[in-house]
């Protein structure tokens, strides 16, 4: 079968190419605006990529064409199409899908589906329990919103019956407007957590909280529900009704609770000892991804200690606190890391994770972002930026595209945030500020303009 992909750089629709060239399909595709990892991967996988969404595509003649989220019915000011090609497809009435459908019906069927969701933390969950999977001969298939560093890629096959998806809530396409996660019927279902985000398709934290009990709705009664126990949002979901087995994580009355700090703390199953986890990762967020990936892992029959054994040997998820280079200064380096926070909630968990691993005394964490996603550039949760920051000694927001006020929005911070427009001032202002011993995180869920890159070239020069 030949597919043809249009929006095939997005993390979700890189996977879905690269699992269809693995089971023997031809792949081309197409998208705007290329930026890596997913670029670099599909290139690596022979991948036949094309700038833009012309029309003159239709002259590939492919079997079907798969639609990413990215496209839509969307005019120019002058009148023509955003997507030209998907309006010819439509004119000439050939065959089309969204991603999930296409996955769902070629790959995932037949199989035992984990099925990771919260607003935070999917994609690190999801990388923690294939990795689990892995390490105890499962040999699990994957589909990871992100490249976890375990594997190098963000997407496999895999030999058993196992497969580990990101269930994304983010709607599938422009003439599906549920969410991406209901097309995958898992067996596993892991709810991480659960805030408001998406304020380009949610109205408010009601409708997202409806489109996860839709989730839940396909989880069958010999399944197992994952949730973390700490979400009132979560709690609300259940209530609505629940088929499946539950299983808690996070709370004091959990079925798998932690004893013990972030990178170095103790398993319970209800109640007992039932493993010790000991690894470079830091924060609160990622001891709760943990038992939530021990908690799904175990649905498969993996004992906990074993899945806690593995988590020593995890090698977290690329842009996530990657560190992308250290420069050398007398009386300590600067670090500059990559994340891929977005959310304020991301932000501050992030910072705050840093903050903690670091301990005292510290360098300084300098945050540097942009309001990337389409929530924040509604300017829905400006409010809240000061709140994310409170752990940053400096903040620098990248204002380029925003129709709110970022400076007004950080003017709580006083003289501890700065707005810039565009991002060569931004690079200036971070390494007029930088000192020795400074922690510079850059976060985006975009390429934001190859910052790290100059950050790292100015403060070497």
């Amino acid at each position: 079968m030949h597919i043809h992909i249009l929006g095939i750089c997005g993390t979700f629709m890189g996977g879905l190419a690269a699992l269809a060239r693995e089971a023997g399909h031809r792949v081309t595709g197409c998208d705007a605006g290329v930026y890596p990892p997913m670029s670099d991967q599909l290139r690596a996988l022979g991948i036949d990529l094309i700038e833009g969404f012309g029309a003159d595509q239709m002259a590939l003649k492919p079997d079907v064409w798969v639609v990413g989220n990215v496209v839509s019915r969307a005019r120019l000011p002058d009148g023509t199409p955003k997507f030209p090609l998907m309006e010819a497809i439509l004119n000439a009435g050939q065959r089309y899908t969204s991603g999930p459908q296409w996955l769902s019906e070629h790959v995932l069927q037949g199989r035992h589906v984990l099925a990771v969701a919260g607003t935070h933390g999917k994609t690190t969950t999801t990388s923690m329990l294939t990795w689990v999977l892995e390490a105890c001969g499962r040999q699990p298939g994957f589909l990871v919103g992100g490249v976890p560093m375990n594997f190098g890629v963000s997407a496999r096959l895999g030999q058993g019956p196992a497969f580990v998806i990101e269930a994304d809530e983010y709607d599938t396409a422009f003439f599906d407007k549920r969410s991406k996660f209901v097309h995958y019927r898992p067996r596993t279902a892991v709810l991480n957590n659960l805030e408001f985000d998406h304020a380009d398709i949610f109205d408010d934290l009601t409708a997202i909280e409806r489109q996860f009990h839709h989730l839940v709705r396909t989880v069958p009664g010999e399944g197992r529900v994952v949730v973390n126990g700490l979400e009132d949002s979560l709690e609300r979901v259940l209530h609505q009704g629940c088929w499946s087995e539950v299983r808690t994580f996070g709370a004091a009355v959990s079925d798998f609770t932690a004893q013990g700090e972030p990178h170095d703390f103790e398993v319970l199953h209800q109640g007992r000892p039932a493993g010790r986890v000991q690894w470079g990762l830091s924060g609160v967020h990622n001891q709760l991804n943990a038992l939530a990936a021990i908690a799904a892992a175990e649905h498969l029959g993996v004992a906990p200690a074993d899945a806690a054994a593995a988590l020593a040997s995890f090698q977290n998820v690329r842009r996530r606190m990657e560190v992308r280079g250290t420069v050398p200064r007398p009386g300590g380096d600067i670090t500059v890391y990559d994340d891929f926070a977005h959310h304020p909630t991301a932000i501050r968990t992030t910072l705050d994770g840093l903050a903690r691993r670091l301990g005292r005394p510290r360098g300084r964490i300098l945050a540097v972002f942009e309001p990337r996603s389409n929530t924040m550039k509604l300017g829905t949760m400006k409010s809240q930026l000061p709140w994310s920051l409170e752990m940053a000694d400096l903040a620098f927001c990248h204002s380029g595209g925003l129709d709110w006020d970022a400076a007004e929005a950080l003017g709580p911070m006083g003289e501890r945030a700065q707005v810039c427009a565009d991002v060569p001032s931004l690079v200036q202002a971070v390494v007029s500020a930088a000192r020795p011993g400074d922690h510079i995180v850059c976060m985006s869920n975009g390429g934001f303009g190859g910052i790290h890159a100059r950050l790292l070239q100015a403060l070497a020069a």
